[in-house]
């Protein structure tokens, strides 16, 4: 099987291109990022040279690239995205750009050159915000609170139209909030290990009560290659780890293992729609589909914090060629 990634030298994205080189040596992965801010080929260096590894850069909204890549594959799987709530805020028409016009023409090549499958990455930010109990479940009606998580729901729809309208055989994720070596250090965990590393204060939003499913992105990413294997087209899986916490219990997990005490916390004013809690139901796809967590949260978590003390050159590396983190 020829498979296109797309968004692949991404936190999420590069994680999977490794986890399918290692789970089935035989399939030919093409790679097409267009190195954004958080695209980062460092992230994809053991595996440059896999004679079944291509690495093309370009975007998902180049209407004459995408068909010539598209052509020679069999399977899509859509990474790409703008993903940073807090960038959405202040400039969402990069996120509509990309999110939206970007799948549509990705749909567009693969209804053209029938393409065996496509699945879209997206996220259980498209259902809103949850009050204390209850969970996510492919039922739930969309609601989006922020231009992101609106982008990826419009999105979402797009997707299904294409699966109800042509009959493309489409499938969907949801996951929750993830977590594991590569992410781009904008994002809470790695963000704060950074500020930390430079002895400042980590910022935490209004009280830091909001609660978040955290999944171990190695986990995330064999529940996608399960999807898209065994998935019925046209269906949406809910992708969750079942380990809810709150912001402030991560900023302590991080502030504990990196010998800091709580005065570096610094409480910040709260971001505009931010969502209270999110928690996913995954019973769906352990159900139907065999999968589950590997990774407890308790493992991850030292798993993750323990990659980026011993990759400091690799954070060095993304802020030189980025320049300041947000």
């Amino acid at each position: 099987m020829k498979i296109l990634v797309t968004g692949g030298a991404g936190f999420i994205g590069s994680c999977f291109i490794r986890h399918m080189l290692q789970t089935h040596p035989y399939y030919k992965i093409v790679n097409l990022d267009a190195l954004t801010y958080a695209g980062n080929l460092e992230n994809l260096y053991d595996v440059k040279d896999n004679p079944n590894y291509e690495f093309i850069h370009g975007d998902i909204c180049d209407k004459k690239l995408v068909p010539q890549i598209v052509s020679g594959v069999d399977a899509i799987v859509n990474f790409a995205a703008e993903s940073h709530v807090d960038r959405s805020i202040t400039g969402p028409e990069v996120f509509i750009d990309t999110n939206i016009k970007g799948t549509l023409n990705l749909l567009q090549a693969a209804k053209e050159f029938h393409i065996e499958r496509y699945l879209q990455v997206s996220t259980d930010e498209v259902y809103g915000s949850l009050g204390k109990e209850g969970y996510f479940t492919e039922e739930t009606p969309l609601a989006p609170n922020s231009p992101y998580s609106a982008s990826k729901a419009s999105a979402d729809m797009v997707v299904r139209a294409y699966y109800e309208t042509y009959g493309l055989p489409t499938l969907i994720t949801r996951c929750s909030n993830n977590y594991g070596p590569y992410q781009y250090p904008e994002k809470l965990i790695p963000f704060f290990i950074s500020k930390l590393l430079k002895d400042e204060k980590v910022p935490v939003y209004g009280d830091g009560l909001n609660v978040r499913d955290w999944l171990y992105v190695y986990d995330h990413c064999a529940a996608i290659d399960t999807v898209l294997h065994k998935g019925t087209p046209g269906q949406v899986y809910n992708i969750g780890g079942h380990n809810e916490k709150t912001n402030m219990e991560i900023t302590k997990l991080v502030l504990e293992a990196m010998n800091k005490d709580e005065s570096y916390i610094e409480h910040v004013e709260d971001r505009l729609g931010h969502d209270r809690r999110y928690a996913i139901c995954n019973d769906k796809i352990t159900s139907e589909l065999g999968w589950k967590p590997s990774v407890t949260f308790e493992e991850g978590i030292l798993l993750t914090i323990d990659w980026y003390l011993n990759n400091k050159q690799w954070m060095k590396s993304v802020e030189q060629r980025k320049g300041k983190l947000v």
